[in-house]
């Protein structure tokens, strides 16, 4: 039965779809003894610095003559730092329209929204994984440990690889997760990475989220 003056639905924003899929999706269940003490946490000298405008104070410096990328899809993300090489897949929306996360089983894979920005477009790309999973840790369980300064390579299906220099990484709770700055649209092209973080607890799994915040500074 249809009800005319029911108010249309409302429609879920980008930021928080992303959100979700991050505080449920990806907060698996430690296990295993190699991570008992869970993964590396950013320390504050890693946090990112913003000024009024919510603008990195000091941005990383592009190659000059640096010019945005057309879209494609992503294929691999390299961080050499914490042994990242992973492939990526896109990842859609489940049966309820949130953002899907990629299979669990698969510790060594990580997700790129299909319908969201490109690395190397402007804007804020968004590379999700898993911390871990039910034996043990997966793709982005070191990512806390980034520093500022670190590199971050995106393979994309068109040829072209996007190298991101990291200039921020954050732990935000899941109560308090600013949308807003995380996939903002700074005017540059950014990406951030992102997986579980935070306290942990077996009734709740995972309380937050790492967070890495970084510019492109090079394509090839």
């Amino acid at each position: 039965m249809i009800i005319e003056d029911e108010p249309p639905p409302r429609r879920r924003s980008p930021w928080g779809v992303i959100a979700l899929v991050l505080l449920t999706g990806l907060a698996m269940m430690r296990n295993g003894s190699n991570v008992d003490e869970g993964p590396p946490q950013p320390t504050a000298a890693a946090a990112v610095k913003v000024t009024a405008d919510q603008l990195p104070a000091e941005p990383p410096r592009a190659q000059p003559g640096l010019e945005l990328l057309e879209h494609s899809s992503v294929q691999r993300v390299r961080i050499p730092s914490i042994s990242v090489d992973a492939p990526v897949m896109t990842v859609g929306l489940d049966a309820e329209g949130w953002i899907d996360a990629p299979p669990a089983q698969d510790a060594n894979l990580a997700g790129w929204y299909l319908n969201g920005i490109s690395p190397g477009q402007q804007g804020s790309a968004v590379i999700v994984g898993h911390v871990d999973n039910a034996q043990g840790p997966a793709v982005f369980y070191g990512l806390g440990s980034v520093r500022k300064g670190h590199r971050i390579e995106v393979e994309r299906y068109d040829g072209r690889t996007a190298v991101f220099e990291v200039y921020g990484v954050e732990v935000f709770s899941k109560e308090s997760f600013p949308g807003a700055r995380v996939y903002g649209d700074t005017g540059h092209a950014e990406l951030r990475v992102i997986t579980c973080g935070g306290g942990y607890s077996k009734a709740k799994g995972y309380d937050g989220n790492v967070v890495v915040f970084a510019r492109m500074v090079a394509a090839r």
